[in-house]
């Protein structure tokens, strides 16, 4: 067992990633990683955001908001499909499968990494909404990685899935001794 593993606590979490090294096509990571941030939110985050800014939403139900958001934004999903227009994303050499998650870690299921080496990638996050995180990170071995960056707002949505993960495992353990 490498030191890594033995320092770092991970959770059970299946997440699916996509990944190329960093130095492969560093300018189109770079573009990738902002135009996925925050500040390049789609039409209607755009649309959310000002009207927040304005005040016009003070009187409005915010789960609600929040859910009719997410249809138009759904709408706007089978739209592009009937369209046949996808996501323009850059292409990434490797797929993985995540076996477990910490709060500035992650272990993927078969060694691939290049200890050291730093990757650029996707991760397919199981958080409503759906979407892609971009991130980078070290890889500290073959199959532990350490996340080096990541935008604020996903940083806050990996955290949180870490979070319930642990309390998913704290009452898998809880009912296995009862």
């Amino acid at each position: 067992m490498s030191q890594s593993d033995t320092d770092i606590r991970l959770i059970p979490a299946p997440i699916e990633i996509e990944y190329s090294e960093a130095s492969a096509d560093p300018e189109a990571f770079e573009r990738e990683y902002h135009a996925l941030s925050e500040s390049d939110d789609d039409p209607i985050g755009q649309w959310l955001k000002l009207a927040k800014a304005r005040g016009e939403t003070s009187e409005t139900d915010p789960v609600l908001l929040n859910l009719i958001v997410e249809l138009h934004r759904k709408i706007d999903n089978l739209e592009a499909l009937l369209k046949n227009e996808t996501p323009k994303r850059v292409p990434l050499q490797y797929k993985a499968q995540i076996e477990s998650i910490g709060y500035e870690h992650f272990k993927i299921k078969d060694p691939a990494f290049q200890s050291g080496m730093l990757y650029y990638g996707r991760l397919a996050m199981p958080v409503h909404p759906k979407r892609d995180v971009p991130v980078y990170f070290e890889a500290l071995d073959s199959q532990v990685a350490k996340i080096v960056r990541m935008h604020d707002r996903d940083i806050k949505e990996w955290n949180s899935y870490v979070a319930a993960r642990e309390r998913v495992m704290i009452r898998e353990m809880k009912e296995k001794k009862s």
